[in-house]
């Protein structure tokens, strides 16, 4: 039976191997091909799947700005990576790895972590797409918030920078201790006392540990005759009763047609 630092050394050769046939500086270059998708045809495939009252909703907010029209691109992005390259390592991705999509949550502990929140998108493919979307999105939202190209390099730089250390501290790791291995609250706000964020983290990590199953409730529904019921606030909030009988009036509609 191998060792775990066999095991380790011989996953380190294979990527060694990868990088031979897939060199890192290739994952740095992009161009648009001639049978390039057209990106605004993708977006309305996929609005053809969705309830027609909140595709206008979608529309409008992801032309709010760049980086809210990147937040919902991921199936453009997704397309325009599989002309990239790829070292053949599949994995479990998130399939939306932007940085929005982390934040802070309770586990079951009880603790406040922080960590992607976000899998409605999971697929399994190339383990580069997650990273190069949480780059590029480090990158975009620095450019939306106007901060200088020195600032926003250093940044995302040092995102996948981090990816890179955490990736090499787990593979000596026990699986059972990294499912277990969590970011707490309380390490960001240790970091952060060094950084000009401290304040923002303070401000970020005291709001969520205030949220809990209440405020949810307050927020979707409303007190009737002693009883909580589901806010009717179409088309984003419909109690399951209006969706039925929407349902009952379209199908009678059909039946009907001559």
């Amino acid at each position: 039976m191998q060792s775990s630092r066999h095991i380790v050394e011989e996953r380190r050769q294979q990527g060694k191997s990868a990088r031979q046939r897939v060199p890192r500086a290739s994952h740095g270059e992009w161009s648009t091909s001639s049978s390039r998708p057209d990106p605004v045809r993708l977006l309305e495939e996929q609005n053809q799947t969705r309830l027609e009252g909140l595709v206008p909703i979608r529309r409008a907010r992801m032309t709010a700005s760049p980086f809210a029209f990147y937040r919902g691109a991921a199936r453009i992005m997704a397309a325009d990576l599989q002309t990239t390259p790829s070292t053949g390592l599949t994995v479990q991705l998130c399939g939306d790895a932007h940085l929005a999509n982390f934040g802070l949550f309770a586990s079951p502990e009880r603790a406040l972590v922080f960590d992607l929140n976000d899998f409605d998108e999971t697929l399994e493919g190339p383990w580069e797409w997650d990273l190069k979307r949480l780059a590029a999105s480090f990158t975009i939202a620095g450019r939306d918030n106007e901060l200088d190209r020195d600032e926003i390099r250093k940044a995302t730089r040092q995102a996948i920078g981090s990816y890179r250390k955490a990736m090499n501290d787990f593979a000596g790791w026990r699986p059972i201790d990294i499912w277990y291995a969590l970011l707490k609250a309380e390490e960001i706000e240790a970091w952060a006392n060094s950084h000009r964020g401290a304040k923002r983290i303070a401000n970020v990590s005291t709001k969520a540990k205030t949220k809990h199953h209440r405020q949810a409730l307050h927020r979707l529904a409303e007190e009737v005759d002693g009883e909580y019921r589901l806010k009717s606030e179409p088309p984003l909030l419909l109690p399951l009763r209006e969706i039925g009988r929407k349902l009952g009036q379209v199908t009678e509609q059909v039946i009907t047609l001559p």
